[in-house]
């Protein structure tokens, strides 16, 4: 399976946060269709085949991205934190 890289994969989540929280206070069908394409995106992205499985997957991963990035290996420019 390809691993998704850890800067999209934090967007993916960043935005279906969003839209979760947008759906709950005013729930359009904009909005249910844009959380639907998101979880769609989510799943496939991850290779499962709920979003809850998804985001669990996410948290893991990028975890593990990080854990890693704190063991030498220098994180991407867009994941650095500003000093």
């Amino acid at each position: 399976m390809l691993k998704p890289h850890p800067v999209i994969l934090r967007d993916l989540v960043k935005q279906y946060e969003e839209f979760r929280a947008r759906e709950s206070d005013r729930s359009s069908y904009e909005t249910r269709r844009q959380l639907a394409d998101l979880s769609y995106t989510l799943c496939v992205s991850t290779g499962t085949r709920t979003v809850e499985a998804a985001l669990a997957f996410a948290a893991r991963q990028l975890d593990a991205d990080l854990a890693e990035a704190a063991h030498g290996r220098p994180l991407p420019a867009s994941l650095q934190l500003a000093s």
